[in-house]
């Protein structure tokens, strides 16, 4: 079952959380922190299990990224991810419009 929606944070931002399961188990996860900067929306942090392992995306203003694997498991993760993008949105958001890390 895949269950996926989007949420508005504040002015130009954005959650986007999709998770599949199967048999109550988290097969597969992306939850998103987006901005819109310059006509479109732009990432500023990624969780998800697309390389088949839990992991954190960091973007820049600049378009650079960086990549942090996590020791969580994919509904850990999951969980994490949407609190931490819920709770730290305005932090991640202000650092990149001023084109540093989130």
């Amino acid at each position: 079952m895949e269950v996926e929606y989007v949420v508005p944070l504040g002015e130009n931002a954005r959650k986007r959380h999709l998770h599949e399961t199967s048999r109550g188990t988290v097969v597969r996860f992306v939850v998103q922190l987006k901005v819109f900067l310059d006509g479109k929306w732009r990432p500023v942090v990624r969780y998800d299990s697309v390389h088949g392992f839990t992991h954190v995306d960091w973007y820049k203003r600049s378009g650079e990224s960086r990549k942090e694997q996590l020791p969580f498991t994919f509904a850990e993760a999951l969980t994490v991810a949407d609190e931490d993008i819920l709770e730290r949105w305005e932090v991640y958001r202000n650092r990149f419009l001023e084109g540093e890390w989130p």
